[in-house]
């Protein structure tokens, strides 16, 4: 068996999906279907654009999803048994495997993006990776913590979690965290908030319901998604995982050792990265791992 992942905010590169539209006309007219959507020229600033300009979130996320969902659109060698999606990932992996349609999923990611960007902007909160300490160890610190709001946000892979939660709360999360023995707290700079925490609340409402209305069908493959770490075909239990993503923890070292127990021999990370496949090796590094890119 084979699965296909798709790898979510921090992947993005400057030039991301130039070499599709030069390429593929099927892929030019998505990108430019892509730009009537989103009210500007993305595709401008995906080609264009710098790596600071890529970060934003308004940004980020649509031109994630553009670049991987249309990648596999254009791929012959597109043919999962299985697919899961890292945080923003699950939205491209359900609309590549036709659970939902290319542009609702795109203006699902796209009011995904702005409820994000205006919890950030309410008060200062961030995300951090915690390396050289075990899991139950971070856990246990992380939930002792109870004046600021800091949370595990994603199970990444063995001594590799990510914290979130306000400012207060990481710099208390870390001096902790630290003092326990864990080799770095190591701030990311990718995102721009809280994700996955109960900062996120307010966007998760707003997104519920538009996910609530959503056309949700049943996808091609089972999709193993953040919020269980389980594999569904199940319209409305795919559409009740998307309901509580934004504030549920991504659990990627669950969904890895799932898949292989249920019987994925080898994994392909969509794009040009490596992020994901670096995760999937710390999870089991008899894994076979690869790359679906432009050809």
């Amino acid at each position: 068996m084979k699965a296909y992942l798709f790898p979510g905010q921090g992947s993005q590169f400057p030039g991301m999906g130039k070499d599709l539209w030069d390429k593929s006309n099927s892929a030019r007219d998505f990108f430019e279907q892509a730009n009537d959507e989103m009210g500007f020229d993305i595709c401008k600033v995906m080609f264009e654009g710098s790596a600071e300009e890529l970060k934003q979130t308004l940004i980020t996320q649509p031109a994630i999803y553009l670049y991987t969902v249309i990648l596999t659109r254009d791929s012959r060698d597109f043919k999962p048994d299985v697919v899961a999606g890292h945080s923003l990932g699950e939205f491209a992996a359900l609309a590549a495997v036709r659970s939902l349609p290319f542009f609702e999923g795109l203006r699902l990611v796209k009011l995904r993006a702005e409820a994000m960007q205006k919890a950030c902007d309410a008060a200062p909160s961030g995300m951090a990776a915690v390396l050289g300490m075990e899991d139950h160890m971070i856990v246990d610190i992380i939930d002792r913590i109870t004046e600021e709001t800091v949370v595990v946000a994603n199970y990444n892979c063995p001594s590799q979690v990510v914290i979130s939660g306000s400012e207060a709360g990481l710099k208390l999360a870390e001096e902790r965290l630290e003092d326990a023995g864990a080799r770095r707290v190591l701030r990311l700079r990718t995102v721009a908030g809280a994700f996955h925490s109960p900062l996120m609340e307010k966007a998760r409402e707003e997104v519920a319901e538009a996910v609530a209305k959503a056309r949700i069908k049943k996808p091609t493959v089972p999709v193993y998604q953040n919020a269980s770490a389980t594999p569904t075909q199940d319209p409305e239990v795919i559409r009740e995982n998307l309901m509580q993503h934004m504030t549920s923890p991504v659990r990627w070292t669950e969904t890895i050792q799932n898949m292989i127990t249920d019987g994925v021999e080898s994994f392909v990370e969509i794009g040009e990265r490596q992020i994901l496949q670096g995760m999937v090796k710390r999870i089991d590094k008899r894994a076979v791992t690869k790359n679906l890119m432009v050809v």
